[in-house]
């Protein structure tokens, strides 16, 4: 069975990242690959893990890792055949939170696909664009199809600060199908090295 992670990528409180991964998650679990038994979906929150700013002696590249969160979060990410990281747009990028949890680790990221939900005023692409480059340095394949969800379209909420209700369009749905369409076959693809890896 292929898991897959839909990784919280903000760590703020009253998250909007929250709120969107929550409906990335209902529409996983009626995946037709989740019905067959061949595929699984996990909500990962970057919250729970209480990372630090990067603080291990060594670089990850190592995989030689001291401290307890480290150890913790790299059993999480080893466990996994790909992700579904949902992220906002922070000033034009990711949040730092969620690139210091991607750099905190390198071999458990290895021969693994990803794509990208995103949330922001645009979209939240530009935060995409930048983790497209970064997961490819540490050997995820990125798929084509992302979903980009609009601050304005795709939420109601009577306060900016509160992260409302998601409403997403009506073409959304069909384009996250399609995403996590590829994310499973990506996974199930790369099996081969990452059991050649492991070996």
């Amino acid at each position: 069975m292929i898991r897959i992670a839909i990784v919280i990528g903000s760590t703020r409180p009253r998250r909007r990242t929250a709120v969107a991964a929550g409906w990335v998650a209902g529409i996983a679990s009626r995946h037709p690959a989740v019905a067959a038994g061949e595929a699984a979906f996990e909500v990962v929150d970057l919250a729970e893990y209480a990372l630090s700013v990067l603080d291990e002696h060594k670089p990850a590249l190592f995989g030689e890792y001291r401290h307890p969160h480290t150890n913790r979060w790299a059993e999480t990410i080893a466990s996994f055949d790909g992700f579904v990281f949902v992220t906002p747009e922070y000033n034009h990028s990711a949040p730092a939170a969620l690139k210091n949890a991607i750099d905190f680790l390198f071999g458990e990221w290895n021969n693994k696909a990803a794509g990208f939900v995103s949330h922001g005023v645009h979209g939240g692409v530009r935060a995409v664009e930048h983790l497209r480059q970064v997961m490819t340095e540490v050997q995820v394949a990125n798929v084509r199809t992302q979903v980009a969800l609009s601050a304005f379209a795709d939420f109601e909420t009577t306060d900016p600060a509160e992260p409302g209700v998601i409403v997403p369009g009506a073409y959304q749905e069909p384009a996250l199908v399609e995403l996590l369409d590829e994310v499973i076959a990506w996974s199930k693809a790369l099996k081969p090295l990452r059991e050649k890896a492991a070996a």
